[in-house]
């Protein structure tokens, strides 16, 4: 007697069972689409995680790919597996506004940004592009052009920044996962904001990345998904190659990190110039972690980290000067929302000479910190100082005590990228309101595999 095949709850799987569910013909990519522009329609008027919403493209590739599937099999590691690019990153035949009204209008992408063109030759699928803050600046994803994105784990809250519209469409059920960007924490940020993984490879690791060695290329690409072993499949895809396979994803599948020095800290380069005070759930977080490991058998000690002063005022030269590569119109400055201008006003008054001096102290502070993080395999710190604010906690300051602020929230974080490692945010507790808190894992240089093994070990050990 043959029993009828039973098609899989789309709803109740991984990332990775979902891809193998794809690969072995149970699910159909079409069907896979619908299901998540179905969860899209129902969940996104509430969170606002995307900007835009491109079902047709979509669906007619899945068809596409599905045609593919009949004549050859799966496509790549991830044959249609449905996603979604943050409104920073172009992909052929969608506007890229980021999230801004100078370029609310643009035409349509003519072709993908490689790190697009990389993932769907894997055999993603792009649902459409999800909500960002203006030109990605901010750690949440508030902008003049869209609702903005909120948070799934309680909605009058943030979801984080810049890839806050990804990680509140992963954290709803309306992606399996999605790949961001991260420039001073625009991936770990959400991720600990909404409860997900999310990891920030290593300066120059990601092929489509920018190679150049300095404080100046801050941005990375990595994903955000519910589990470690989710993110390392769509890592795995993201560092390309034929079929999108890596090593990545058997680490995390093993969820056995070799035994490791692991230091333990609450040090902030922002300090003193600005005053960190840490909510109890953040602290707890941190212990918490740091106890699990060490009865797992690894060396577990606080670091003694003392940063060089300078850091803050330095990062901000850094970071601000960035807009004036932006694509701007003439008239930017009766466009751009209070803080994006408030940072024009900040670059364009830059001489080159401050400018440099940032730069050359940024770079001898970054190699000071890493000599100091070396003596550890990995060190946890938190990555949320305190809840997720309401929204329009950020955008109601003036934009000098917005971004204040946003560096107390987040003062673990950019420095990571200052410095050019790699660094995961792995969900640790949820508290009595049902917000999720995290720890930050900082490893060497290449252990991008290796820290998500551990995030994997620490669902293991967390439950």
């Amino acid at each position: 007697m043959n029993h009828p095949v039973r098609t899989p709850d789309l709803a109740r799987l991984t990332a990775l069972e979902l891809r193998d569910a794809l690969a072995a013909g149970e699910v159909s990519a079409a069907d896979a689409t619908r299901h998540f522009l179905d969860v899209t329609q129902r969940r996104d008027p509430e969170l606002g995680a995307f900007i835009s919403v491109e079902p047709e493209a979509a669906l007619a590739r899945a068809d596409q790919l599905d045609r593919r599937f009949r004549d050859a099999g799966p496509v790549g590691s991830l044959h249609g597996m449905p996603l979604a690019f943050k409104d920073l990153v172009d992909v052929a035949g969608m506007r890229t506004t980021f999230g801004s009204r100078t370029a609310v209008d643009a035409p349509p992408a003519d072709e993908d940004d490689p790190l697009a063109a990389a993932v769907h030759s894997a055999g993603g699928i792009s649902l459409g592009k999800t909500t960002v803050p203006e030109f990605g600046l901010p750690c949440h994803s508030e902008n003049l052009i869209s609702r903005g994105a909120r948070n799934p784990l309680d909605p009058e809250r943030t979801a984080g920044g810049s890839t806050g519209g990804g990680a509140a469409a992963v954290a709803a059920g309306m992606l399996p996962f999605a790949p961001g960007t991260d420039g001073g924490g625009s991936v770990r940020i959400p991720a600990a904001a909404c409860g997900l993984v999310g990891l920030k490879p290593g300066r120059g690791t990601v092929p489509t990345d920018r190679q150049e060695d300095s404080v100046r290329n801050l941005s990375v690409s990595g994903p955000l998904a519910r589990t470690a072993v989710d993110a390392a499949l769509l890592y795995d895809a993201m560092l390309g190659g034929p079929r999108g396979e890596g090593r990545s994803l058997p680490r995390a599948r093993r969820a056995e990190p070799d035994r490791l020095r692991i230091g333990y800290s609450t040090a902030s380069p922002f300090t003193p110039d600005l005053e960190i005070t840490l909510a109890r759930p953040a602290l707890d977080a941190l212990t918490r972690a740091a106890a699990a490991l060490e009865r797992d058998g690894h060396e577990v000690a606080e670091a003694d980290l003392d940063y060089a002063p300078g850091y803050h005022e330095d990062f901000r030269t850094v970071w601000t000067a960035a807009l004036t590569e932006a694509p701007l119109p003439g008239d930017a400055e009766q466009l751009l929302g209070p803080l994006a201008a408030y940072f024009l006003e900040l670059a364009r008054g830059y001489t080159p000479d401050r400018l440099a001096g940032s730069v050359d102290r940024l770079t001898r502070w970054a190699a000071d910190a890493r000599r100091q993080l070396a003596a550890h395999d990995v060190v946890l710190t938190p990555v949320l100082a305190f809840a997720p604010p309401l929204i329009g906690t950020f955008t109601s300051l003036p934009p000098a005590e917005d971004y204040a602020l946003q560096c107390r929230f987040t003062p673990y974080t950019s420095m990571v990228n200052v410095m050019g490692l790699p660094a995961v945010s792995v969900p640790v507790l949820r508290d009595a309101e049902g917000l999720s808190w995290s720890v930050q894992a900082i490893g060497r240089p290449g252990t991008e595999g290796h820290l998500l093994a551990l995030a994997a070990r620490l669902e293991h050990l967390l439950g």
